[in-house]
């Protein structure tokens, strides 16, 4: 029946999703997007209406509005809260797309344009399965919803709106689309995101850059210092050593490490695609459990002394790197962030001055896959692509689903329909067109399954 109701109006969705993606939405560029990120709030508010809410609203925060929306059938029913974003990523370098990036073209099966995917594409596949259910008259949910327009400048105002809005946004649990599948035939349940701690760290030696002649073997060299400090941060098993470092990672559950263990990984492709020899990462994991599994630090920069062409023989005054921590769940951002500081003011030698700041951070996030609306979601995707989603833990972050497991006290299920090849971030963004209709066919049965929990 839904593939029929998708036949029917493929052609009006297609120019209502059309209808967002020409506003170039771009909220790291308010000077000049400003207003377009109201016009496209104004045109969600449109579409949740004629999708079949029974009130939407544009509310106010500190920074871009957010787009609410709810359909209450029963008071005393379980709600589902859906999130996704309307802002996008600056489309630039314009001269790599091969189409306009805001006037979305079908091209070889693909929807081609920057948001296609992330998010107004995935946030529409929702839109429509709700309109679908709401429509056949099948839902016996609740469902709200809750769009923002600051997810790509890291959600700056969404914490504060979700304590002051705690009330209206109460649910059971909170439906995603905005993260991926393994592959087009792969489908799989995002389950963890790592979370992040960010530090600059600034070393300081004589008060002056010095002639490496006169004073080379009589005084510290901050970078020598610097780069000693940083080596001592891992041992040779890939083991990060910070005192404390480990104490709230979590065991994975067996079941998932099996899950894990099924998931397609050609090493030798991977290498080839990086152009290395050998990887690297923390004994005793696979490499796709050190991604998504395990913690890990890096050096994401690092500085000092002279850098120009030619020779100069100097032992520079300052060195400075910005060094940084992926986390798993459990590890707070805030108590590594501490623990870090702490560990380079002490191991510090006397022959230098320390200073170093924590940046930002957020935290990692968890959903347990016996989590019974997960395995609704799991369901949904295994009756449209015929088998059921291997649980993925993925490397990267998303901070504000943390945020709101700790403000409104709920899990989040990750529902993504994404793909590596969908280039989001980057020129030529795309979406398949039939990823688009089975992701709505997805949502739709994960809330006709949810009604049976």
């Amino acid at each position: 029946m839904i593939k029929e109701y998708i036949k029917e109006n493929q052609d009006r969705m297609l120019e209502e999703l059309f209808s967002l993606i020409r506003i170039p939405s771009v909220s790291a560029q308010p000077e000049k997007h400003g207003q377009d990120m109201i016009r496209c709030a104004e045109r969600w508010k449109e579409l949740l209406l004629m999708a079949g809410v029974d009130k939407a609203e544009i509310m106010p925060t500190k920074g871009n509005p957010v787009v609410y929306g709810e359909k209450i059938v029963d008071p005393n029913a379980k709600t589902v809260l859906i999130y996704g974003h309307y802002d996008v990523m600056p489309a630039e370098p314009f001269e790599l797309w091969k189409s306009e990036p805001f006037e979305p073209e079908v091209r070889d099966g693909h929807i081609w344009a920057r948001g296609a995917d992330d998010d107004k594409g995935q946030s529409f596949i929702q839109a429509k399965a709700f309109e679908y259910i709401v429509k056949n008259d099948l839902l016996k949910h609740n469902i709200k919803f809750i769009l923002e327009g600051e997810e790509e400048i890291g959600s700056p105002s969404l914490s504060a709106f979700c304590t002051e809005n705690k009330e209206l946004l109460k649910s059971d649990v909170i439906l995603v689309s905005d993260t991926s599948m393994l592959a087009k035939d792969l489908p799989s349940l995002t389950t963890g995101l790592r979370g992040l701690a960010y530090w600059q760290i600034e070393v300081t030696g004589p008060n002056h850059d010095l002639h490496s002649g006169h004073f080379g073997g009589a005084v510290a060299n901050p970078i020598n210092v610097l780069c000693k400090m940083i080596s001592d941060c891992t041992n040779e098993d890939g083991k990060v050593m910070f005192p404390g470092f480990y104490d709230d990672v979590e065991d994975v559950p067996a079941e998932e490490r099996k899950m894990v263990a099924e998931i397609p990984f050609d090493e030798a492709a991977y290498k080839k695609a990086l152009d290395v020899e050998e990887l690297f990462g923390e004994k005793g994991y696979s490499t796709i459990e050190r991604n998504g599994f395990r913690p890990c630090f890096d050096v994401c920069g690092i500085w000092g002394g002279y850098q120009g062409e030619g020779a100069k023989t100097v032992i520079p005054s300052k060195a400075f790197a910005k060094l940084s921590c992926r986390l798993v769940p459990h590890q707070d951002h805030e108590k590594i962030g501490q623990l870090v500081v702490d560990y380079f003011n002490k191991v510090a030698p006397k022959t230098v001055k320390v200073k170093i700041e924590s940046l930002h951070g957020g935290q990692g996030y968890v959903c347990p896959i016996d989590l019974p609306a997960y395995k609704a979601a799991e369901k949904g995707f295994e009756k449209v692509f015929g088998k059921r989603p291997l649980a993925v833990r993925r490397g990267g972050s998303i901070p504000i689903i943390a945020t709101f497991e700790q403000i409104l006290g709920v899990k989040t299920v990750l529902m993504g329909f994404g793909l590596e090849s969908n280039a989001i971030h980057s020129p030529n963004e795309n979406i398949p067109v039939d990823i688009l209709w089975k992701g709505i066919e997805a949502v739709a049965n994960f809330h006709l399954e949810f009604d049976k929990i």
